[in-house]
Parts: structure tokens; sequence; C-alpha cells
């Protein structure tokens, strides 16, 4: 019964947005309160989740048929997959041995003020050693873990709501 409920569309599109508004308050909550500044794919992590929230939003206000949740949903697990990458390159920079870690490189900020844009993809998508610092834990997990957790369980929910919505 309640799983019935979960899982369908508009239920679901809405704990999307709800769990993206609470990931995002809380990742603006660890910067500006606890201090701990992004790195570069911490930013990307949080475009990912926005992109996520933002498509479920439209989702819950539109309320398609069953045709507009597959594209709704498709978008969203999209999102989901690329926001699972750039979490799980996160994660692996992470777990490097210390002498394989790269160098740390300038801010995001900088980058974008004073780098082509193609270039400024390209270093952030790599990751520096910035990144592979691990500040924030929570039961043995970096936020990293922790968002990639999300990423996999938001979107695996979004295609058992679409499976159970054919």
């Amino acid at each position: 019964m309640i799983l019935n409920t979960l899982f369908r569309p508009r239920i679901w599109f809405s704990l999307v947005v709800l769990a993206v508004v609470a990931l995002l308050g809380y990742a603006y909550y660890v910067q500006y309160q606890l201090l701990l500044e992004p790195c570069p794919l911490c930013i990307l992590q949080r475009i990912a989740f926005l992109a996520m929230g933002l498509i479920a939003l439209l989702a819950v206000l539109h309320n398609p048929g069953v045709k507009g949740h597959w594209v709704y949903g498709g978008l969203v697990m999209i999102a989901g997959i690329i926001g699972s990458l750039i979490a799980g390159r996160h994660v692996w920079l992470q777990n490097l041995p210390p002498d394989r870690v790269p160098d740390c490189g300038p801010g995001l900020g900088y980058m974008l003020e004073n780098f082509p844009l193609a270039e400024v993809w390209q270093t952030v998508l790599h990751g520096s050693g910035s990144c592979a610092t691990v500040d924030w834990q929570f039961l043995g997990l970096s936020m990293p873990t922790w968002t990639l957790v999300c990423y996999v369980v938001l979107s695996l929910g979004t295609l058992m709501t679409l499976i159970r919505t054919r």
C-alpha cells in the first residue's frame, strides 16, 4: 500500500524535489556555517542535483500523462547518472594513494575568469588535490560517497516509478 502511494509519479517527483532541496540546503549549510569550501567537483555535483530537482518540479507542476512521466523521469535519471559519474570520480580521487593525487589547482571562480571554458571543463573534470581531501564524514563515508548514494537512490526510485506507471 505504501509503496503503491510512494511510487505514484507526482508523489515521487515531489519527494525528489524535497530531497534535492534538503541536500542542497545542507551543502550550503556546510559551506557557509561550517566554512568548508566546495571543490570544483562538489560544485558540479550540486548542479546535477539542481537539474534533478528542477526537472522533477516541472513534472510535479505539469503532471503529464504516462508518456510525459517517462520524458521527465528519463531526464531526472540522466541528471542522476551524470551526477553519479561526477561523484564516482570524486570518490575515486579521494581513495587514491597520496603520491597519485593530482596537484591542487586554482579555484573554480579564478579559472572561469581567466581560462577558456574548454580548459576549465577539462581541469574541473580531471579533479585536483583539493577534490581528494576528505574534510567531512558521516558513518565513515565522505560527502561525495553520500552524494553518490543519493544519486543512485533517486535514480533507481525514479526508474521504479516509471516501471510501475506503464
